[in-house]
């Protein structure tokens, strides 16, 4: 077998076999394909596409091209939560505290960010001390001892998945839908768990843009789940607008711990509340959102959250200090110079500025400023005047003030009319 006869097939648009496939991603672990000849199959797969079976293989070979993370000796139901990114999307910090204090065991091994959507990693490094370099024993033991943990993605699982993403970043094929649900499935199967729930975002601030391209890629996800027995259900929501309202890294700790003190952001608490009802049915539990709720109220995940950042070495003062968190050293308050209802805050700009303020980067070894970020003190429907504080901005760098104004100038939109509550959700798909 060849793989210039592979690339040719899918070229003229047919369907790979298995052993096609396996033959292929076997070829790019030992490096017996050039990376030019996989750059050349992954722009063939790109323009071409995959069926579900095809999809399906290659998600399996992506799997096994590395070490597969056994947590059956924990429980026989252990939740996942993947996010395709957005912004100001610290989900993640708020639902692994509330899956504990409801009983379930949850394993997280997430990533850093790239361009302008921010990683939960990057978000928990801004915590003094806090350690994201769990090896699996360390990480598998405090699933263990504290019902969750979350580490930064290891290299050995789903090795495969690294290897092709490296090559899609820069050959410009990484938004096609079935290298995107194989590189999300295979990543997560890897990980362990046997519940998987997805939150897919579309919109200005998402990577995909429509809500049908997120129900397509959400629809393939879920099936090549459950051809590789694993239980999947993807909730789509909408990321026109920023989640919450703080972008950034110490930033958005300090609205988690918000959150889980009782201050929730109504579109926080949407998207967080509807993910642990899926992921608690899941595993056959079915409660509302008052249950929920109740975690809050009574302080049991903001505890939870507390023994997260202890067992991870984390400093725990800054649940009563948040000075204790990364500070910048400018603040600058971005003021407005109409009056009305805010209709549209567009997530991508408000990315952008946050990104040139110093919290985003543009490669996986970039520095990023974990201090810099955005505070929205207006958001959707709420009524500004003449000269209030639309955002303030918090940066190091003095030199990105003026394009990051005029970027969250131009995101706010403004109406006489008061904007009606949206749902955040479009569909949820199992």
């Amino acid at each position: 077998m060849k793989i210039i006869d592979i690339i040719e097939k899918k070229k003229k648009g047919e369907a790979l076999t298995d052993t096609e496939i396996k033959f292929f991603i076997d070829g790019v672990m030992k490096g017996s394909i050039e990376d030019y000849q996989t750059s050349a199959l992954l722009m063939a797969i790109y323009f071409r596409g995959m069926n579900l079976e095809e999809t399906t293989l290659l998600t399996k070979y992506m799997v096994e091209s590395g070490e597969i993370l056994d947590l059956s000796d924990i429980s026989d139901n252990i939740i996942d939560k993947h996010s395709t990114g957005g912004v100001g999307d610290k989900i993640t910090l708020m639902f692994l505290p509330i899956m504990a204090a409801a009983g379930m065991y949850t394993a997280k091994l997430s990533g850093r960010g790239l361009g302008h959507t921010g990683g939960t990693i990057d978000k928990l490094e801004a915590i003094p001390n806090f350690r994201t370099d769990l090896s699996i024993e360390e990480f598998k033991e405090k699933v263990k001892t504290h019902k969750t943990a979350i580490a930064a993605q290891t290299l050995s699982l789903a090795p495969a998945d690294g290897k092709l993403y490296a090559l899609r970043d820069v050959t410009s094929t990484v938004d096609i839908i079935p290298l995107i649900a194989s590189s999300v499935v295979s990543k997560k199967i890897a990980s362990g768990a046997n519940h998987i729930v997805l939150d897919v975002k579309y919109g200005s601030g998402a990577f995909l843009k429509t809500p049908e391209d997120a129900q397509k890629l959400s629809e393939i996800m879920v099936e090549v789940g459950k051809r590789l027995n694993r239980n999947i259900c993807a909730v789509i929501s909408s990321m026109n607008q920023p989640l919450g309202r703080a972008v950034g890294n110490s930033v958005e700790i300090q609205e988690v711990i918000e959150f889980l003190k009782g201050n929730m952001e109504p579109d926080l608490k949407e998207i967080t509340f509807t993910l642990a009802k899926k992921a608690l049915e899941k595993a056959n539990r079915h409660e509302d959102f008052d249950y929920f709720e109740k975690l809050i109220k009574s302080g049991s995940a903001l505890e939870k959250f507390k023994e997260i950042v202890a067992s991870q070495n984390g400093d725990v003062r800054i649940f009563d200090d948040y000075s204790i968190l990364p500070q910048a050293g400018i603040k600058y308050e971005v003021k407005t110079d109409v009056s009305g209802f805010v209709k549209n805050i567009d997530a991508l700009k408000i990315a952008k500025a946050c990104k040139n303020l110093g919290a985003g980067r543009e490669k996986k070894s970039d520095p990023i400023d974990y201090s810099a970020g955005i505070y929205l003190n207006k958001k959707y429907a709420e009524y500004v005047n003449k000269g209030d504080t639309i955002a303030t901005v918090y940066t190091n760098k003095e030199g990105a003030l003026e394009e990051a104004k005029a970027l969250i100038e131009s995101a706010f939109e403004y109406t006489d009319k008061k904007p009606e509550e949206q749902s955040l959700i479009y569909k949820i798909i199992n």
